[in-house]
Order: C-alpha cells, then sequence, then structure tokens
C-alpha cells in the first residue's frame, strides 16, 4: 500500500464520485477506479458500494477513512519535521557548558535567542568540566560545548572558536591582607594556601593557575580542594586560603569574601564554543551562527 493509495481514497471519499474525485487528484477516472480496486483487493475489503447512481462508503470505508487519514496527516508531519531538521530547525541539540559559563549574561542571550529562534529543536544542557565536554563531543555523546582554554591536549578532531575574553579574579577573606589592594599581582600570590578544583576534575583554570604562578617564580600550595566553585568559595571565606576564578563567578555573594582584579595582563580565560572540526549537522551550524554573533554584539 503506498500513501498516493490513501490519497484516491480519500478524495474519492470525500467526494462520493469518482469523475470529480478524479479531477481533484488530476488523475483519469478509469485509472482512479483501477487504483481504488486494487486498494480494495490488497486490504480483502470492500471500501465503497457503487452503483450507477450513487457511490456510498461501506461501514469498512467509513472506519479505514479515519485511519487513512491519521497515516495521510502523520506523513505529512514527518515531511515538515525532515525538512525543519535540514534547516537546523528541529531535532535535539546536546550542548555542555563550564561551572563559571552561567553566570555570564551572554550566555543566557544565546540560550535564551536560540530558543526564541528555534522553537522546535530540544536543547539539551550539560554541566560539565572542559576536557570531559571535549572528550564527549569528540565521542559524539555531545554536539556543542562551552568551555574554557584546556591548557593540555585534547581530541584532535576539536574545534575551538574564542568568543570572549574574561579577566581572573582573585578571591580572598575580606580580612586578608591583599583585600586592601585594588589590583593584585600574581606574585603578590606567592607563600599562600589555595583552595582550587581537584587536578583531575578536567577544568582548564587547574593548569592554568600553575603556569601563571610558575611564570610569577613559584609554585603555588594547593591547601584545599573543592568540585563546585560555590565550594570554593565557601572554603576561602572560612579561612583556607585564597583562590583564583574567572570573573564571572563574582556574581556569587557571600559573606566574609571579596574579589579583587589580578595586574598581570595574562590573567585573563577565553570563552571558546567547542565543536567537531568536520560537523556537518544543520541544526550545530544554526546554534553556532547565533552564538558568534551574539559575540560579536560584545556585551557583558
Amino acid at each position: 500500500m503506498e500513501l498516493r493509495h490513501l490519497r484516491y481514497f480519500v478524495a474519492v471519499a470525500e467526494e462520493l464520485h469518482f469523475t470529480r474525485a478524479a479531477e481533484r487528484l488530476h488523475i483519469g477516472q478509469p485509472p482512479l477506479s483501477q487504483q481504488i480496486q486494487a486498494l480494495e483487493a490488497e486490504l480483502g475489503a470492500q471500501l465503497f458500494e457503487r452503483n450507477k447512481r450513487s457511490v456510498r462508503l461501506t461501514q469498512a470505508g467509513a472506519l479505514f477513512l479515519d485511519d487513512a487519514r491519521r497515516i495521510l496527516a502523520l506523513s505529512e508531519q514527518a515531511a515538515v519535521t525532515a525538512r525543519r531538521a535540514q534547516r537546523g530547525e528541529a531535532g535535539e541539540l546536546r550542548i555542555g557548558f563550564t561551572f563559571s559559563t552561567p553566570f555570564t549574561p551572554y550566555f543566557a542571550t544565546v540560550i535564551n535567542r536560540y530558543r526564541q529562534q528555534f522553537p522546535h529543536v530540544t536543547l539539551t544542557l550539560h554541566e560539565m568540566a572542559t576536557l570531559h565536554q571535549l572528550e564527549a563531543i569528540s565521542g559524539r555523546t555531545m554536539d556543542l560545548g562551552f568551555v574554557r582554554p584546556p591548557e593540555t591536549t585534547y581530541p584532535d578532531d576539536i574545534r575551538l572558536t574564542e568568543l570572549r575574553q574574561d579577566p581572573l579574579f582573585l578571591v580572598l577573606p575580606v580580612a586578608h591582607a591583599l583585600a586592601a589592594k585594588q589590583a593584585i599581582a600574581i606574585a603578590d600570590m606567592a607563600g599562600e594556601g589555595f583552595v582550587m578544583y581537584p587536578k583531575d576534575a578536567g577544568t582548564g583554570i587547574y593548569p592554568q593557575i600553575f603556569r601563571l604562578c610558575k611564570a610569577a617564580g613559584f609554585v603555588p600550595q594547593v591547601t584545599q580542594e573543592a568540585g563546585e566553585a560555590s565550594t570554593i568559595i565557601g572554603l576561602v571565606a572560612a579561612g583556607c586560603g585564597i583562590s583564583v576564578l574567572p570573573a564571572s563567578f563574582d556574581r556569587i555573594r557571600m559573606d566574609g569574601v571579596c574579589y579583587r582584579p589580578i595586574a598581570d595582563p595574562q590573567a585573563t580565560t577565553s570563552l571558546l564554543l567547542a565543536q567537531r572540526e568536520e560537523e556537518t549537522s544543520p541544526l550545530v551550524a544554526a546554534f553556532v551562527k547565533l552564538a558568534e554573533a551574539a559575540a560579536l554584539e560584545g556585551g557583558a
């Protein structure tokens, strides 16, 4: 049974007249009659009662009409969905983001704008460290990722596009001696205890801090580790040490903690968009275009 047979049947059922149905379908009346007879033979059921004066649906025909209409509607919907998918307007898009990304107004702008422009796309968001995102994108369990510079080797099939630059801030107790300064050099942190993400957390900030401190002539002493930025900030408030985080985290306000800019010009981090190098998905292309356009607008 083909969809055209269902269309022929529905036209005759709605017109109850073979000649008018044939005109509606832009085919000859004899071929239409032959197709209906072939459909009845395939189904093993008589769909119409015909005589020289009238055409009527049989009970089997009336029941078959409901199903035929549903099937045709579903087929049309499937075609619409396929066309939307080809234009990047339907399907599922799996996107990762680092712990600091939601604190940037840019991220909210991109996600809200994408949802408005592509309401038929299912957007699935996952909070993951940078290296874990890159592995997932390479392994095709995720499509895109908002990441920080990995500061280490990563899959060679990944393309990284810079969206924005963010300064790094020093996080320290309000009573700390360095809090009196408006801007602090990396070298001023020598001898301090650091609260950091675990080394194996997959973040880019961990190796970056070590690189910056080494360039300033010392190796940071890690006194406490925590897997969440809010926990790191809480441990700083508890006097467990100082920390360095992307400036976007200064939106987390906590008693006993203050944030200070770092004077060193290299104390910055990029927000990058990660994707597979040879990606051909229209869904991915549409999101990348929107994200890059929003980045060009600038802002916070």
